[in-house]
This record gives structure tokens, sequence and C-alpha cells, in this order.
């Protein structure tokens, strides 16, 4: 069976270079990757859809083979429309095992096709988290090892804000 895209779903608020690794070594397994931005209202994200979607498709400007699209309400619905029977997730460590395999299977039941890939992140990104990231910021710290530079002058706009 070919694969026409995977779909690499996540809040990203913001993109880490974590997110990025990893969608990059997926751009290298498949011809197409959607990377998928989710509204998630309810993860009560600090920076708006647009926002997140306009970091993320800067980020990944340089990757060809990779599309940025936001999308709202199920994720599997995101799929079917896009074409796609796979999604990409990763597994930073054990603690993300149960509910990355509860979220499969609620995905597989609902649409029995879709297989879930997971990737384990590089080593010098496991402990990162986009929230990890946030807080950091927040408190004023360097946390531009970690993000492109257009994610740190966003950080500090906002938290200039604040």
């Amino acid at each position: 069976m070919e694969i026409n895209a995977v779909v690499y779903p996540g809040t990203f608020d913001p993109i880490t270079n974590g997110h990025v690794d990893l969608i990059g070594r997926t751009a290298r397994l498949f011809s197409r990757v959607l990377v998928a931005v989710a509204e998630n209202q309810q993860k009560c994200p600090l920076f708006s859809h647009t926002e997140r979607l306009q970091l993320t498709q800067h980020v990944l400007k340089p990757l060809n083979n990779v599309e940025v699209r936001g999308f709202s309400g199920l994720l599997t619905t995101f799929a079917i429309q896009q074409g796609s029977t796979v999604i990409v997730r990763e597994l930073r460590a054990v603690s993300d095992f149960e509910y990355e395999f509860q979220l499969a299977s609620m995905n597989r039941y609902q649409l029995p096709e879709l297989e879930t890939l997971f990737l384990t992140p590089a080593e010098q990104y496991t402990f990162v988290s986009a929230s990890l990231i946030r807080e950091i910021a927040r408190l004023g710290g360097d946390v531009s090892p970690f993000v492109d530079s257009c994610v740190v002058a966003a950080l500090r706009r906002r938290f200039a804000q604040a």
C-alpha cells in the first residue's frame, strides 16, 4: 500500500528543536509529511492558533516535503480529509507511552485503517517539551538552544507584554 501522506499532529505551543528533529527524520522516511497544528483551546495555549501556524511554517520552511496545516476537531477526521492513514507521534519517555497508546487505540477504533508510528527523539531533545520552554522563557531564562530564533523572539515579545 502506498502512503499518500503521514500526519504529525501537535499543538506546537511553541515548536521546539525536538519537534523539528522528529519532523525532519519523518520527512526522510516519507515523501509527504503534514504537520497538523491543533487549535485545541482546552490546553489554553500561549500563542494563538494563527501565531502557532506562522511560527511552525517559518521554522519548517527548509523542509520541501513538509506542509503545515491547521485543524480543529478530531484528528481522525483531519487524517481522512488529507487522505492519510498514518499518524506519527513522539515518545520522549516511558511516561509518554500510556497516554500515547490510549490515543492510538482510540484513533484506530474511530478509523480502523489508521496506523500510528512512534518515533523517539534524538538524545539531546529527550527532556525538551514546549511546556518547559514556555516556563523557562516566562521566568526570563535562555531557551535559544531549544527553539528557533524566531520562536525566541516571539516568546520575548509575549512575555514582555505580560
